[in-house]
């Protein structure tokens, strides 16, 4: 019985914590203090549910616990009237003192609050006063409901290091007094840009894992599009946010073709498309099309979006009209210029005019010093002097390559390709 409970008050809790956080974030003015409260709420529940029961409203009832918690806490610092004229006597800590028995702490009409609320969380953790590091930790432990252990476990970093960063993190927000509230004007813009940046990190990381055994981390890609659904919901004005949507969904779609029986990479050209998720490709091709409604196609993340929709069209890699992803990656490198966008836009124009077009602008990439230690580059030159037939030196970049993976798949996949060429 109890570990069925106990089931149930981790499936609550990963369902509600970040509007319980968010929710005391607004009371305290603190993200730190807000999780601590959050977590005493957790306690509790884990105390009093396999003895009397889950409730019937489980997030209302570990939302007022923490709300009380919170107003324990105000009382205890003598700065409950001030903190309640700050936030206007807020209803909702009103309720909370009046509530003792947990009924309706959350209802409909108060929907539009919690996700105000929601968003102060996310653009909070995401603040540029931290490091990216920092703000993808802390959004994973807030926003994702992920465990310390699940995050390290997930970039195979020390528990330590993970838990050390979250700590500071809060520190640093608590002493640079980042306010609990949401930019507004061109703030917004500038800090969503940021919020975006942490939530597609996540996803990459998942996508294509930087280190370790496995070349995917289905997990984190996930968390992820949840984060990416919220925000969009959240901010439905926000072109970039269904932007980064679409993106995240089709990508998504090609998971279950992504890796082979055994665990090993499938590139996308010899990837079984019908293994494709059809539904994640729909939901992605109608977020691009909310994006560029709302005049955000030419937005980053909706330009790769369009991209990543080309290939979701097409029934096989030779259907696929690269001359046309060529062309947006002509946009893209306008609209956010960077090598790894030329690197990928040098794939496509191979694709679309010859391997001799794009090796001439992946040479001219040889020397960009941000490039040195990514082991993409020799592994498109090498794929492209392969396809030159010249196999001598696109084995060395192959072998360049492999030295320079992180991941153990990936570097399989390379060194499997540069002794394929062995016997050419």
């Amino acid at each position: 019985m109890h570990s069925a409970t106990h089931h149930a008050i981790d499936a609550v809790w990963r369902i509600e914590s970040a509007k319980i956080v968010a929710g005391v974030a607004r009371m305290v003015r603190d993200v730190g203090v807000a999780e601590e409260l959050a977590q005493d709420a957790l306690v509790a529940a884990l105390e009093h549910w396999p003895t009397q029961g889950v409730p019937d409203k489980p997030g209302a009832w570990l939302m007022a616990t923490a709300k009380n918690r919170a107003l324990d806490r105000l009382r205890r610092d003598k700065v409950l009237q001030s903190k309640l004229d700050q936030i206007g006597h807020d209803l909702e800590a009103q309720e909370a003192l009046i509530v003792p028995d947990f009924v309706d702490a959350l209802d409909e009409a108060r929907a539009d609050e919690i996700g105000d609320d929601l968003l102060r969380l996310i653009f909070t953790a995401c603040h540029p006063v931290l490091s990216t590091d920092a703000r993808v930790a802390l959004t994973l432990k807030l926003l994702g409901g992920l465990t310390t252990h699940e995050i390290a476990r997930a970039y195979l970093v020390p528990e330590p290091t993970i838990a050390q960063r979250i700590v500071r993190a809060k520190r640093t927000l608590s002493e640079a007094r980042v306010p609990f509230e949401l930019p507004r004007g061109e703030a917004l813009g500038e800090r969503l840009a940021s919020v975006l940046e942490v939530v597609y990190l996540i996803f990459n990381e998942g996508y294509t894992a930087t280190a370790g055994e496995d070349w995917m981390r289905p997990a984190l890609c996930d968390e992820a599009l949840r984060l990416g659904r919220m925000l969009a919901e959240l901010a439905p004005e926000e072109s970039e946010a269904h932007g980064l949507v679409a993106l995240m969904e089709l990508q998504a779609s090609r998971a279950g073709a992504r890796v082979d029986a055994a665990g090993r990479p499938v590139l996308l050209l010899e990837q079984d498309r019908t293994r494709w998720d059809r539904l994640l490709i729909r939901r992605g091709l109608a977020a691009l099309e909310r994006a560029a409604s709302m005049g955000g196609a030419l937005g980053p993340y909706a330009l790769q979006a369009a991209i990543a929709a080309c290939h979701a069209r097409a029934s096989s890699g030779d259907e696929t009209d690269w001359q046309r992803i060529a062309a947006i990656y002509d946009a893209l490198a306008q609209v956010a210029p960077s090598p790894v966008v030329e690197l990928n836009r040098a794939v496509a124009v191979a694709m679309a005019f010859g391997p001799a077009a794009g090796l001439a602008i992946i040479d001219a990439l040889e020397g960009d010093k941000s490039l040195r230690n990514y082991q993409w580059l020799p592994s498109v030159r090498g794929d492209l002097l392969a396809k030159l037939g010249r196999n001598d030196e696109a084995r060395a970049e192959f072998e360049r390559a492999a030295k320079l993976a992180g991941n153990a798949r990936e570097r399989d996949l390379l060194l499997q390709r540069a002794q394929g060429l062995r016997s050419v």
